[in-house]
Formats: structure tokens, sequence, C-alpha cells
């Protein structure tokens, strides 16, 4: 099921797409009743999901989705958002000129950093790009899951009871900004700097680990082409190894990094600018769209 935050007379509901995606039906009319995403995500039972789905089938109420705003599916996360960096081969490549040969090499470990998000971009709204402090501003698109339950020492055969569903974020990123810090979780957490949804589509809807196609087109030129598969950590070793004497608490977020072909990969690089438009997509998921202004 693919989930969804919206709002609808200035009233916020949680809500699944109908199958066709013409409409946003509340979850309270399928029998589900939370308070927000993040309570459903970590409170949700199996059998609860078999019944929406079920319910859904056929079901011809909720609003058109034409009559109601998006929100991201997580519109506030309530813990920063665990990222890993340079997951890619290809981005880890590109990352060398600007990051330095320690990144581009083998990966034999990941490399891990938070990011800030005080309230997530939906879907068609906006990005600040801050441009009276920053001057090399760059997209990341990437591929994030939502935990379902407390994550401790989890070994990665079992990864996949822990991962509630998948969504899209766009890791907006300060490059001046992280580079001068020499680290980066200030050139990351900028308000604004976490694009994301338009959905959260539930674990049971891929394989595991999903093998999902993953694309960026800025201005309509694609600029990044990938697959999930194709991560150098994936989520079983990344849960394995951040649950391993940490309690990774139900609701996090975890974004699993961008492949080649971001801007500062570019020679010279291509940062972004007012106006331009940035489409992120993951297969199976769908497109998250923001304009930057």
């Amino acid at each position: 099921m693919k989930l969804i935050t919206f709002l609808y007379d200035s009233k916020e509901y949680i809500g699944v797409l109908s199958p066709d995606g013409a409409r946003a039906v509340p979850c309270a009319e399928l029998g589900v009743s939370y308070s927000d995403m993040l309570s459903l995500a970590v409170n949700i039972s199996n059998e609860e999901l078999t019944e929406m789905k079920k319910r859904l089938n056929g079901y011809t109420g909720g609003f058109q989705l034409t009559e109601v705003k998006l929100l991201a599916p997580i519109p506030r996360p309530d813990k920063d958002i665990i990222c890993l960096g340079v997951n890619f081969k290809d981005h880890a490549e590109e990352s060398v000129d600007v990051m330095g040969s320690e990144y581009g090499g083998e990966r034999k470990f990941p490399i891990y950093f938070a990011k800030r998000v005080n309230e997530a971009v939906p879907c068609g709204d906006p990005i600040n790009g801050h441009f009276d402090i920053v001057t090399e501003l760059d997209y990341e698109a990437e591929m994030a899951f939502v935990v379902r339950k407390d994550a401790f020492n989890v070994k990665g055969e079992n990864a996949a009871e822990y991962v509630f569903g998948y969504t899209i974020m766009n890791d907006v990123s300060a490059r001046c900004i992280q580079m001068r810090h020499k680290q980066w979780f200030r050139g990351k957490s900028f308000d604004g700097f976490a694009p994301m949804g338009p959905c959260l589509v539930t674990a049971d809807e891929f394989e595991f680990p999903p093998k999902l196609d993953i694309t960026c087109h800025v201005n309509g030129e694609l600029r990044q082409s990938s697959n999930t598969s194709l991560y150098i950590h994936n989520i079983p070793y990344a849960l394995e190894e951040l649950s391993n004497g940490m309690t990774i608490k139900a609701g996090t977020i975890i974004s699993m990094g961008t492949p080649g072909g971001v801007g500062m990969g570019f020679k010279p690089p291509r940062y972004l600018k007012s106006g331009d438009l940035i489409e992120c997509e993951v297969q199976g998921i769908g497109k998250l769209v923001n304009r930057v202004k």
C-alpha cells in the first residue's frame, strides 16, 4: 500500500492512495485509527495492514487527490534522520576531487551521519536554497526506510522484520558548508533540505532487500540513474552494524545514500540555482518533485 499524509479542509489526515492513484482514502475509513504516520508505522500489526488492504480493494470513498494537499508522509520526524554517505561506487569515485581520496577508495565501512529535519518538504513544495549563505547547493536522490520497532543487536538475516516501509528523500546539501566544517551535519540540515515523499510504501510490496531503479532529473535532464541493488552496504548490513551496541528506536528514518551524478561530481560542478526543477524517482514508490526557490 501507498500510505500518505494529506490536508483536506485544513485538517491533517493519514491515509492510503487508492489502487488507481486517484483518491486519498483516510485510514479511519478503512478501520484503522492512529494520530499520525509515525504512530501508525510503529504500532500497526501485520494483520491490521492486511485488513486495510482488503478493505481498500473496491472501496470508492475518500477524497479525490486533486482536492487534497499531499504532505511528506512523515511531515515532522521525531528523530534526526540517519544517512549513509558515499554508498554507491560511482558516487564514491566522483567525490574524490571534492572530498578527498579517502572517500573514493575501498568502502570497507560505511559513513554514517545525522540530518536534522524540523519539517520535511512535501512533493510539489519549493526548496529554500538559502542562497544568502549557500553558494554550492546540491541534490541527492535517495531511498529511505522507516524502522518499525526498536532494533538492538539485529542480525542481518532478520533485518526485514524491522522495516516498515520505503519512501524517497532528496538529501539536499550545501556543499560549501559541508566542506567548510569537515563534517556533514550542518550543511545537510538547513530548513527545507529534506524533501520527502510522495508516499510511504509498505515493505510487503517489495522483495527484501529491494532492488529498485532510482533516478534524478534536473530541469528534465537525467543526472542520476542506478538501482538500490548496487548499494555498497545494503539495508541488512546497515541495520546490523548500526544496532550493534546502539538501540535504533522505532520510527527512525534511515536514508541509504545517493548514486553518482550529483552536481559536485561534474567538471565544472553543476550546482542548483533558483528556479531549477528536481525530480527524484524510485521504482514502485513514485516521483518526488520540487523546485528551488
